[in-house]
């Protein structure tokens, strides 16, 4: 007979700059047994668990020709396996919680067909929006809410390289408000659904894009 090893206790990193406090676990989102050291870690930090926010992504821009099994699977663990599993993770220390939210990062690539590219991307980024409806129709009654958001195009590092290229005229072209939004656009409404003020809402798809939805 043989067991096997107990999973490595993430490493954490604390700081309390700004007068609050933070911790930072690395962990795989595409692990089942990260997932549970992390909330477990973060029930030792700060006493409860009672807002998850799922963020980790990664995108693709190949046709459903050229995208190999490997990359699909690849794409939809992170983006989509990830966020069930943290769900999944978090669930009874969120049903503790008296203001237990969740905030799926989906994409306005969930609900539209984008540039006819990145299948696994928007496979993966449909699933978030309607698992996220999904369970936020279950929990509604153990007081817990879970929205997703739908970002735009966003000018994070990630897409610094375009920046002065057809590539980046072209998505401020498609943006109606003439720009391209900024990473605290997006913080101001995971902000706000994590937030009390939010008490009465869930299942809501919040699109945060400049208007590229409305079109």
């Amino acid at each position: 007979m043989t067991s096997r090893p107990k999973p490595e206790r993430p490493r954490s990193r604390r700081s309390t700059g700004g007068g609050g406090r933070a911790a930072f676990f690395k962990h795989d989102v595409t692990s089942e047994a990260d997932w549970e050291a992390a909330c477990t870690r973060a029930v030792e930090e700060f006493g409860a668990l009672d807002i998850l926010v799922n963020n980790a992504g990664m995108g693709d821009i190949k046709p459903i020709e050229e995208t190999t099994l490997a990359e699909w699977d690849r794409t939809v663990a992170i983006d989509q396996t990830g966020v069930f599993l943290g769900m999944k993770a978090a669930a009874g220390h969120l049903k503790k919680s008296q203001h237990a939210t969740v905030i799926n990062i989906s994409s306005i690539f969930g609900t539209s067909g984008g540039f006819g590219v990145s299948p696994a991307y928007h496979a993966a980024k449909g699933a978030v929006r309607t698992l996220t409806k999904n369970v936020a129709l279950h929990w509604a009654s153990d007081g817990v809410r879970v929205n997703s958001v739908h970002p735009g195009f966003i000018a994070t590092p990630i897409l610094e390289q375009s920046r002065d290229t057809p590539i980046w005229d072209g998505m401020t072209a498609l943006t109606p408000m003439g720009r391209l939004g900024r990473p605290e656009d997006i913080a101001a409404g995971v902000a706000y659904l994590a937030s009390d003020d939010a008490a009465f809402i869930t299942g809501l798809e919040l699109y945060i894009d400049g208007g590229y939805m409305a079109r």
